[in-house]
């Protein structure tokens, strides 16, 4: 049997993969701004200091917070601990076999093994175990920028998630 070709089924195939495998939320304006906001705290804290701020995951983290609430990995001690305990395991990898892409392949594979285990698997954790190997950040990386950052953005979008309308419901509860 000879299959024939049908450009109208052909032209909705990218209508269809977005429907069948895309997000249709978008964020809320108040979302966009929320991380304008922290962005811009981390912009304004880069600045001022000599150490390592603006660090690519916690945008990721923001999105997942911003557009994904519901999910179990932007509930806050995912988001938390997952961050922190990957920054701590890429400062310890560091510790242990230095700086460099190796150390960080190692600190990436061993946070995607440990954080489930922990119950905090949080994507941008296991990204926040390989930078300290690739940008050295110091010692007290996971403590002095991520443990702050991550409890002020889950924080904050507790307190938006109560006070505005738009907002999703976060997080969810128990």
């Amino acid at each position: 049997m000879r299959v024939r070709w049908d450009p109208t089924r052909s032209a909705r195939l990218p209508g269809r993969i977005v429907a069948a495998w895309g997000t249709t939320r978008r964020p809320a304006r108040v979302g966009v701004v929320w991380m304008a906001a922290l962005l811009g705290l981390l912009v304004w804290l880069a600045g001022r200091h000599d150490g390592v701020v603006l660090v690519p995951p916690f945008v990721a983290t923001m999105t997942i917070l911003c557009c994904l609430p519901e999910v179990a990995i932007a509930q806050p001690f995912a988001v938390v601990a997952g961050s922190t305990l990957g920054a701590a395991i890429g400062t310890l990898v560091v510790w242990v076999l230095g700086c460099g892409a190796g150390p960080a392949m190692v600190a990436a594979l061993t946070a995607l093994i440990v954080l489930p285990r922990a119950h905090a698997y949080h994507p941008p954790g296991v990204a926040l175990a390989l930078y300290p190997a690739l940008v050295h950040p110091g010692p007290w990386f996971a403590v002095a920028v991520v443990l702050p950052f991550v409890l002020t953005a889950v924080g904050s979008a507790a307190v938006l998630s109560r006070l505005l309308r738009g907002w999703p419901r976060y997080p969810v509860p128990l």
